[in-house]
């Protein structure tokens, strides 16, 4: 009888009908083991899926979350209530929240996805050999995806949109903020995948908010090919720790904001205001701003407009001195990824020391230098080792929508397999196909 209910509750997706959060660990187990199962076997038919059949599912789906939007919405007023009864930050409750805006670029995004080319079967080369041997490398899907992520709703569509296209099955953890969010969300790709005739086990959401099911996937060997988080540096550490499933991560978004000498005013004040506060609280927001002595003169203008937009400045002696509102810098500031209206600044001797700075301070995500001179925009863009690096351009553009991709799961900022955006391409692997006409190896 157990065994039926478990089944009856992942069958069902139903999480407004689903309680786990006082049963044993052994029931999350059998939970998760079952959802891994039907991830496996929906994995084997979406990899030989057929594009148009997986572009459908997309599309349907984004039809379902505008005739859905006030469930959508009132889904979202709940996990609103419960982060608020939390105490989350008004930047951490902006990355919550959903409105018909919102929910409208998520289903422009899951049709963006459904338009891109199909990336499973691409020939990335072929050969032949002396020998007669025909080789070719072929891409293929990765097989079952598990993305772990906090409080961003649109990560389910994103993840799961992606994964899907890619030819992967994925299971979704979402954070137990979004939980009410994302399976709403999610009903609505489950919803998708009915109507385009594939299994609707392609895409899982994980239906506990018990962090013992964030343990057991990371013990998925044989099941999930790779873990993605998506989330802060406590939720990203622990995965690196104990996952025995190879991982796809970055720990936070320290992004650095750079304006040299040779940087022309206008810019410098529109980007560093815009890196800053469009959205203070995506990975791609600049934590820290830099600016050349030479060019110091300009600070003034962006730390007054900083200031108007709301943003709180902790910044070094020299920039206290321009403006009594600036607040002390420590040596923690620098280290710090705060997701809100708060930025660090420092007057660096030039660009040696800018490139210093960031080398000892950065997470690797994206960094941004403002500047006129080629040579130097150059150097920085070759000698920042970081996954995205920009010239006269907002780090907020740091986004896989941005460049192209569609969406994107996250950005990775390690240096195998994938780096920066993670879209369809980064979700898959390739396998090489060899064609004969019997040779035999000597």
């Amino acid at each position: 009888m157990k065994q039926e209910s478990n089944s009856a509750m992942v069958e069902s997706q139903n999480f407004e009908n689903q309680n786990f959060e006082n049963q044993n660990i052994d029931d999350i187990k059998a939970v998760m083991d079952q959802i891994g199962a039907q991830a496996r076997a929906a994995s084997k038919s979406l990899a030989l899926a057929p594009t148009d059949q997986k572009n459908r599912a997309l599309t349907e789906a984004a039809a379902l979350l505008r005739t859905r939007m006030s469930e959508l919405l009132t889904a979202n007023a709940q996990d609103i209530e419960f982060g608020a009864k939390k105490g989350l930050s008004p930047a951490m409750i902006d990355r919550l929240l959903l409105d018909e805006g919102r929910i409208e670029a998520i289903a422009v995004g899951l049709e963006a996805i459904a338009a891109l080319p199909d990336p499973v079967g691409d020939e990335l080369a072929r050969w032949n050999r002396p020998n007669g041997l025909d080789i070719s490398r072929v891409r293929v899907p990765l097989g079952v995806i598990g993305v772990i992520y906090e409080s961003r709703p649109n990560v389910t569509a994103d993840a799961g949109a992606l994964c899907l296209k890619a030819g992967n099955a994925v299971i979704l953890r979402g954070g137990s903020e979004s939980f009410h969010s994302s399976a709403a969300i999610h009903a609505c790709l489950v919803g998708g995948l009915k109507a385009a005739g594939l299994p609707e086990h392609a895409v899982q959401l994980v239906p506990t908010r018990d962090r013992a099911a964030v343990g057991h996937m990371l013990t998925m060997t044989g099941v999930i090919d790779i873990i993605v988080p998506r989330g802060g540096r406590s939720l990203v550490e622990r995965v690196q720790n104990e996952s025995r499933v190879p991982v796809f991560a970055h720990l936070e978004g320290i992004c650095h904001v750079y304006i040299h000498a040779d940087a022309d005013p206008d810019k410098a004040l529109a980007i560093a205001v815009n890196a800053k506060m469009r959205r203070t609280g995506i990975c791609g927001a600049a934590e820290t701003l830099l600016i050349d002595k030479a060019a110091a003169p300009m600070l003034p203008n962006i730390l007054d407009a900083l200031i108007a937009e709301g943003c709180e400045i902790r910044g070094d002696n020299d920039v206290q001195q321009m403006n009594a509102a600036v607040l002390s810098v420590s040596e923690d500031d620098w280290y710090a990824e705060y997701l809100d209206a708060i930025i660090s600044v420092k007057i660096v001797e030039n660009l040696d020391a800018a490139l210093a700075h960031i080398e000892t301070y950065s997470s690797n995500h994206t960094d941004s230098i403002v500047t006129e001179n080629t040579a130097a925009a150059e150097k920085f863009l070759s000698q920042v080792d970081s996954a995205i690096v920009m010239h006269n351009a907002s780090t907020q553009f740091a986004d896989g929508g941005e460049f192209g991709m569609g969406a994107e799961i996250g950005i990775a900022t390690g240096r195998i397999h994938a780096r920066g955006p993670v879209g369809l391409e980064q979700l898959t692997s390739f396998k090489y196909q060899v064609r004969g006409s019997g040779q035999t190896r000597p």
